[in-house]
């Protein structure tokens, strides 16, 4: 069976994203910075390896313990919910080294194999605020339109050799670990003149009736691997469904 590995396995899209290729009968190689076995059902068809994408050795170890890769889904990301004045330059860093360089660093990585090869698919998560502008997440949108670029002129490149490149867009996600994670980052650095603003855009957004679950973005992800006919941009999500419609994009 194809081999996929899939980085940010420690988060609630991950997860759903190794089980659902586990259970399609895939060779899955789930990532995470601190590997638990604990967080997935065991399968043989499951490997689970340690790997930060911010760094180099960390990258190459674990391309080199994965064996050939089919499919690459670089899922690890970081978010930020602030305003611009309230983010520290340093942590705005942390951010891009993560979910921009690091996506980039795992392509490097496993694109000369799959060029030799000619077949493979990478799929970058990204965000559906690239489609939909939402306040103070201007730091964490810059950082996903940069994926969404690379990965469209990307796209172009790896064509040529006969490998896909495409995008997955998860709607809005506070109820998961990693939205709340979001907004715990956020602290008490929002700048005053911003506070009350930040407070009420919380509250509505935390009131929504629709959001993206893991199960929505897992799903999208495996038709943006399976399907060899899927759209450059997927969303995942009822929300982020409507945004596309609303932006004008049509939703297959």
């Amino acid at each position: 069976m194809p081999n996929i590995l899939i980085t940010g396995c420690s988060s609630d899209f991950g997860l759903a994203i190794a089980q659902t290729f586990v259970t399609a009968g895939w060779d899955v190689v789930a990532t995470m910075r601190t590997p638990r076995t604990d967080l997935i059902p065991h399968s043989e068809k499951l490997k689970i390896l340690a790997l930060d994408v911010s760094n180099a050795d960390s990258i190459t170890k674990a391309v080199e313990a994965a064996g050939p890769i089919d499919a690459l889904v670089n899922n690890a990301g970081v978010g930020m919910l602030n305003v611009l004045e309230g983010a520290e330059m340093s942590k705005i860093r942390e951010l891009f080294e993560t979910n921009v360089f690091g996506a980039m660093a795992m392509t490097k990585a496993v694109l000369p194999h799959m060029r030799i090869r000619r077949s493979g698919v990478i799929v970058n998560v990204s965000s559906s605020v690239t489609i939909k502008p939402l306040p103070a997440l201007s730091v964490y949108s810059a950082s996903k339109a940069a994926l969404n670029a690379f990965t469209e002129s990307l796209a172009l490149e790896a064509a040529l050799f006969g490998v896909r490149a495409k995008l997955v867009l998860p709607g809005s996600a506070p109820t998961t670990g990693f939205g709340k994670n979001a907004v715990a980052r956020m602290g008490m650095d929002v700048p005053e003149p911003y506070s009350a603003f930040v407070h009420d855009y919380l509250t509505t957004l935390r009131s929504g009736t629709e959001f993206t679950t893991p199960e929505d973005v897992a799903e999208a992800v495996w038709r943006a691997v399976t399907e060899r006919e899927a759209p450059m941009k997927t969303p995942a999500g009822a929300d982020a469904q409507t945004w596309f419609r609303e932006a004008g994009h049509s939703v297959a």
